[in-house]
C-alpha cells in the first residue's frame, strides 16, 4: 500500500514499465503519455498534461479503487494495467513527431495481451474475444491504449495505428467544445500551399483522418459542442456532415438530459462497433477546468461528463485519449488535471467492465452486487 502523497508519480501508482524499450512486455490496458503540443492554434502547454494528470491521480490506487457504480475495482480485476511512460516525441519537427507517435501506437497496440481468456467450452461470454473486431492473438483480443495528451492532434496517429491493427475504419466518439473536423484552409496563413505540414493541427486532425478513410462515416459523434464557426454561414457544419458526425451541443443537455445524450450516442454507435473515445478536457466549462489551451465558456460540468461516460460503458472502445490539459493555466487546486484523472478512472473502469461482461468473468465485486442508488 502507498499513501497518495508518497512514491514516484505514475498513474494511480500503477507499475511503470518503459514499454517501448521492453518489447516483450505484455499488458491488457496501457496508460501512455503523449507530451506533444506543437500543433496548437492558441495557448501551448499541453506537453505537460501527462505529468499533471499522473500527479493528480495520486489518490487513486488498487488499495482504494473500488468503483461503486460499476461494482469492480479496475486495478485489481482481470486486466493487467501498466503505466507505459511517455512516447519520446520531438518538439522541433511535427512530421517527425507524427512518425514517432504513429510507430509507438502501432507497436504497443499490436502486442499480445497479458490475459488469457478461458477456452470456448468454458466461457459463457461473447465468442468474439471482446468484440473488438480484430483477428489477432488470444481469440482476437488486442491491448487497449489510453493516452494522456498532449494536444488533440495526437488522435490522428492513434487512428492511423488502429486502422492498421484492426484493418477497418473506426468510429469516433469525440467530446469537445470544438468540431476538430475543420479543413486546414480554415486556419489563417500568409503562406498558403496544401498539402503542407501546417495541415496537421489540433483542429484539423479528424478532417485528415476522415480523408484518409480512418473514420467510420455515419457512426461517429461529437458531444459538448459550443464552438463558433468560420465565416458567415454553415460551411463548417457542411464539412462536418460530409465526414459523417452526429453533433450533440452542450445545451442539448438542458433539453434532453444526461440520459437523452447517452441514448443518442448508443443509438448512433451501438455496442459492437469498434470506437475510439477522444475526450478534450475543454468539453468542461472553463470555470471548472481552466487549464486548457482553447477554453470556451458554457461547457458541461465535471459531474455531467462523468455521468455520460458511465452511461456509455457498453461501447466497444478499442482506444481512448484524454487531451488538452495545460497545467500552466490551471488553478491552485489543480482542478483541471484532477477532473482529467477522474475521467481516466471512469474510462478504465468501463474498459475493464466490458472485459468482464465479454469474457463471462465472475468478479467477487460483481457477485456482491450493487448497493444504493444506481448512478443512472
Amino acid at each position: 500500500m502507498k499513501w497518495g502523497f508518497s512514491g514516484i508519480n505514475t498513474f494511480a501508482h500503477l507499475p511503470h514499465i518503459k514499454c517501448l524499450t521492453h518489447p516483450g512486455e505484455t499488458f491488457d490496458i496501457a496508460i501512455v503519455g503523449a507530451p506533444f503540443d506543437t500543433a496548437v492554434s492558441y495557448r501551448p502547454g499541453a506537453r505537460f498534461g501527462p505529468r499533471a494528470i499522473r500527479a493528480s491521480s495520486a489518490r487513486q490506487s488498487s488499495f482504494r479503487g473500488f468503483n461503486a457504480r460499476a461494482g469492480l475495482n479496475p486495478y485489481t480485476s482481470w486486466a493487467k494495467i501498466l503505466d507505459c511512460g511517455d512516447i519520446p516525441i520531438t518538439p522541433f519537427d511535427n512530421a517527425l513527431a507524427m512518425r514517432q507517435m504513429s510507430e509507438a501506437f502501432l507497436e504497443l497496440g499490436s502486442r499480445s495481451t497479458a490475459y488469457t481468456p478461458p477456452s470456448s467450452s468454458e466461457s459463457s461470454g461473447s465468442s468474439d474475444g471482446g468484440g473488438d473486431g480484430s483477428g489477432g492473438d488470444k481469440g482476437g483480443r488486442k491491448p487497449k491504449l489510453l493516452t494522456l495528451g498532449g494536444d488533440h492532434s495526437i488522435a490522428l496517429p492513434a487512428l492511423r495505428a488502429l486502422n492498421q491493427i484492426y484493418g477497418q475504419p473506426i468510429a469516433v466518439l469525440h467530446f469537445d467544445a470544438h468540431l476538430d473536423t475543420w479543413h486546414p484552409a480554415k486556419y489563417p496563413s500568409a503562406w498558403t500551399s496544401s498539402p503542407s505540414q501546417s495541415d496537421f493541427n489540433h483542429g484539423s486532425m479528424f478532417w485528415l483522418a476522415s480523408n484518409e478513410g480512418l473514420i467510420l462515416n455515419g457512426s461517429s459523434v461529437h458531444g459538448g459542442l459550443r464552438t463558433r464557426l468560420s465565416g458567415s454561414g454553415w460551411d463548417d457544419y457542411d464539412d462536418d456532415e460530409r465526414q459523417g458526425f452526429l453533433r450533440i451541443h452542450t445545451d442539448d443537455i438542458d433539453d434532453i438530459g444526461v440520459m437523452g445524450i447517452v441514448d443518442a450516442i448508443m443509438r448512433r454507435i451501438g455496442p459492437t462497433t469498434p470506437v475510439y473515445l477522444s475526450i478534450d478536457i475543454d468539453v468542461l466549462d472553463p470555470g471548472l477546468a481552466p487549464g486548457t489551451g482553447t477554453p470556451e465558456p458554457g461547457g458541461w460540468t465535471t459531474r455531467e461528463l462523468i455521468r455520460i461516460l458511465r452511461g456509455i460503458e457498453n461501447l466497444n472502445v478499442v482506444g481512448a485519449d484524454v487531451v488538452e490539459v495545460s497545467p500552466s493555466y490551471d488553478g491552485a487546486g489543480e482542478q483541471t488535471s484532477l477532473a482529467a484523472a477522474q475521467v481516466v478512472f471512469e474510462v478504465l473502469t468501463s474498459l475493464v467492465g466490458r472485459g468482464v461482461r465479454d469474457e463471462g468473468l465472475r468478479e467477487e465485486e460483481g457477485k456482491r452486487g450493487r448497493r444504493g442508488k444506481d448512478e443512472l
